[in-house]
């Protein structure tokens, strides 16, 4: 395999006791004088070629040059670690030295002929193996050595020779050996001889550890054990002797109880620690009572208990459907996840990466959706144990993380605690009121929560309290919120948002008549056959007594029926059984609260003048609508410019004033009196002044409102608007479609206009909302005004209303 080509003429650089094969990278001391004069005679050649200077490095056994050597290119000349002057020479390929010869410099040079090594691709089945094995042997030992960085470097060699040549680094191998490899030409015979090298002294060093291992264990560790045990007993037996105390009264034996349970190999460990500092501390010191309070913590956690998961993924969505009607988004996201497991245990992943399959899902969404109760749900379709943790007004970061345990009234962090209390490593934990977390003097708990709540780095959480690593990889994380900006936005990064935006008339009826109704029932002490209440009762407690996007008022409303029901039965003013009406809800629990607008009389009806626009909004207890009412002030008094009342932020007041620029540059356009604009104050006000509002969603509903007031007609009662106005007249898209959309539907709207960009949104809403609301998608506002003004001749008021 092996052939000569083109003769070269080389110094020769010896090594004595050495020995550098192609590929290696060596530093060479200068102050060597051969060494030196090698160097310098390739440098003078070096200059009249092309090229790095090229010396020939050549083994020398007992003052004998060996047969064959290694081409070597000069990298750099400087200063080795030490300070010496040296050489950094990499080796490049086997030379056959011939007969000497003379060149420049002191150097001794020689004529040779460069082996060529090359192996013929692709290789042959044989061949391969070889390779194969040998990356094997090779990790093997670097495993052992702890060198994980060289791995992925011989990993990578795929070439025959330069696989075989880097054995030229092995320690263990004598010169004799790597001479043998330096002169075997051929590539395959080359790396059989590295591989059989390095199975061998892998054999050797497995019998040399296997030998000091049995030596330690069955001298060192048994006898010494024994010793100091007797010793212990000894010390134990005379203290209760010296006390008076009887044999049983003596505590129990920490030691014991921590070798009989079944705890993590690193936990056991660190507890043993414990123990033996137990074992040494006397009675009087208070050191004691904190490892003994750590200890029994340690043992009662659950360390290798687990929850099998129930993978009937039907059954699991059947009880997600019989506890809670809706959240269809939350449903979807657990039956998905029991899917993965189920698929992931089929096949053996169950761990990856020392990381279970967990999940952490935050339920974002107004009061009242049942997030809270969806935990639990959630924790009976899958079969586990389930904790609620709440975070509400939380402020100590110590409540996530614990305290240290040399604190009085130390104790681990509730996350540890709920662990604990669930009695499984792989409950479902509920972490409710996640956006009241606060933060004060004494730390951010939402920054504590960084690490729980992050799927990468949670397998090897550390308590304070505990400071052993607690895996929670396999733990459901469901955190509830309110408000989603409230979150902290690192935070918030870790979870996925699932959105719960309220129900639909139909659904709040679906879920009093099937959840909320026999509940209530059973706490007023009523049988089911005793007092039913009609669908059409209920929807009207859903549509006129409470207005809200949960149902929590709506079970009040139910409640407070039963109850009235209960004691005219008791007074005897009533029989029963009984059937509830819509007509009987006026004389059992008064009047409704919340009468759509569209139902009242139409000189009531707060559009029934021009100036007062109808708007959506979204709050934390979901949407709402909201009302712009304005006015323009009497030019005698002289007050020009805006003003803004309703407890508006800076965003909603810049909308405003956007407002108001567009119909003074374009409200010719619209035929709309702006010289009014100019010479008269212009007023704009928000009803609830009380609640604070911002945002740029209101900016169409406050032009509409100005053009209704400039132009005296009336903004329809049905239309209800939401959209971003830019000065130019644009309609921008904004957030929270579906939630005001559900607003629009309690408050009786049957008209809403979005902007065109929001189009895509509407996939979101309930189909049974849709079909009852006609919805318009505009991109100008003089589409906004040509959709919610009234024409003049059926509604235009006679005069501008003034402001006082």
């Amino acid at each position: 395999m092996a052939s000569t080509s083109t003769p070269l003429t080389l110094p020769v650089l010896p090594l004595d006791g050495e020995v550098v094969l192609p590929g290696m990278v060596v530093p060479l001391d200068l102050r060597d004088s051969e060494v030196r004069a090698a160097v310098e005679a390739a440098q003078a050649a070096a200059r009249t070629t092309p090229g790095k200077p090229r010396v020939l490095l050549v083994p020398r056994i007992d003052g004998t040059y060996a047969n064959t050597g290694v081409l070597g290119t000069v990298e750099q000349v400087g200063r080795l670690a030490d300070g010496d002057p040296g050489a950094l020479i990499r080796g490049r390929s086997r030379v056959r030295i011939g007969a000497g010869t003379t060149g420049p410099g002191a150097a001794l040079w020689v004529e040779g002929t460069r082996v060529d090594e090359t192996v013929p691709e692709p290789l042959p089945g044989h061949l391969a193996e070889l390779v194969k094995e040998y990356k094997a042997l090779a990790t093997a030992w670097l495993r052992k050595r702890g060198a994980w960085q060289v791995v992925d470097r011989v990993q990578a060699i795929d070439d025959v020779s330069a696989l075989a040549d880097n054995s030229g680094y092995s320690p263990f191998l004598t010169t004799d050996q790597k001479v043998e490899l330096l002169e075997t030409a051929d590539p395959v015979a080359r790396l059989k001889l590295a591989t059989q090298q390095l199975r061998d002294h892998l054999a050797e060093q497995d019998v040399a550890e296997s030998i000091a291992k049995d030596v330690q264990e069955g001298v060192d560790k048994q006898q010494r054990e024994f010793l100091l045990r007797r010793q212990l007993e000894a010390v134990r037996k005379e203290l209760r002797e010296l006390n008076g105390e009887q044999e049983g009264e003596e505590s129990d034996d920490y030691r014991t109880r921590v070798e009989a349970a079944d705890l993590p190999e690193k936990v056991r460990e660190a507890a043993l620690k414990e123990v033996d500092k137990l074992e040494r501390s006397s009675d009087q010191s208070p050191e004691g009572s904190w490892i003994r309070t750590w200890l029994d913590t340690v043992l009662e956690m659950p360390w290798n208990e687990r929850t099998e998961d129930a993978y009937d993924i039907r059954g699991a969505k059947e009880v997600l459907d019989a506890e809670h009607s809706g959240l269809e988004d939350v449903k979807e996201r657990i039956t998905e996840y029991l899917a993965v497991r189920k698929r992931r245990d089929d096949r053996g992943l169950g761990v990856v990466g020392g990381r279970r399959g967990g999940a952490v899902l935050a339920l974002v969404g107004p009061p009242g959706v049942g997030k809270t109760s969806l935990g639990e749900s959630v924790a009976h379709a899958m079969g586990r144990k389930f904790v609620r943790v709440a975070l509400g007004g939380v402020r100590d970061e110590a409540e996530i993380r614990g305290h240290r345990r040399t604190y009085v009234g130390a104790l681990p962090g509730r996350v540890v605690r709920a662990i604990k209390e669930a009695g499984s490593m792989n409950p479902v934990v509920l972490l409710d009121e996640i956006d009241k977390v606060g933060s004060d003097f004494r730390g951010d708990p939402a920054a504590a929560l960084l690490e729980v709540l992050d799927p990468a780095q949670n397998h090897t959480f550390r308590d304070h309290y505990l400071e052993v690593e607690l895996d929670l990889s396999d733990v459901v994380f469901l955190a509830t919120a309110n408000v989603l900006e409230a979150i902290p936005e690192a935070l918030a990064d870790r979870m996925e948002i699932v959105r719960l935006d309220g129900y639909t008339d139909d659904e709040k009826v679906v879920i009093a008549r099937d959840h909320l109704l026999p509940r209530q029932l059973e706490r007023a002490g009523l049988d089911k056959d005793e007092v039913t209440i009609d669908e059409s009762a209920l929807r009207k407690l859903a549509g006129e007594y409470t207005r809200e996007a949960g149902v929590r008022t709506l079970e009040r409303s139910v409640a407070r029926l039963l109850r009235k029901v209960a004691a005219q039965h008791e007074l005897g003013e009533r029989k029963l059984p009984f059937t509830v009406r819509d007509e009987d809800l006026r004389d059992l629990i008064g009047r409704p609260h919340h009468v759509p607008e569209s139902a009242q009389d139409p000189a009531e009806r707060r559009t029934s003048v021009p100036g007062v626009a109808t708007g959506l909004a979204v709050t934390g207890a979901g949407g709402d609508v909201l009302f712009v009412e304005a006015s323009l002030a009497d030019p005698e008094t002289g007050a020009a410019g805006l003003t803004l009342t309703g407890q508006l932020g800076d965003v909603m007041k810049e909308s405003a004033q956007i407002a108001l620029s567009f119909l003074r540059s374009r409200g010719a356009e619209l035929e709309l009196p702006v010289g009014d604009l100019k010479d008269r104050g212009v007023h704009i006000h928000f009803p609830a002044g009380a609640v604070p509002k911002d945002g740029p969603s209101a900016g169409i509903t406050m032009t509409t409102a100005l053009a209704s007031l400039l132009s005296g007609r009336l903004v329809r009662t049905d239309v209800a608007m939401t959209g971003e106005v830019s000065l130019t007249g644009r309609v921008l898209p904004i957030g929270g479609v579906k939630q005001k959309l559900l607003a629009a539907h309690r408050a009786g709207v049957t008209t809403v206009i979005i902007p065109k960009r929001n189009e895509p949104d509407l996939d979101d809403v309930p189909a049974e909302v849709l079909d009852k609301l006609d919805v318009h998608a505009v991109t100008d506002v003089r589409q906004v005004l040509e959709l919610a003004l009234a024409p003049a001749t059926a509604g235009a008021a006679p005069e501008v209303p003034v402001a006082a």
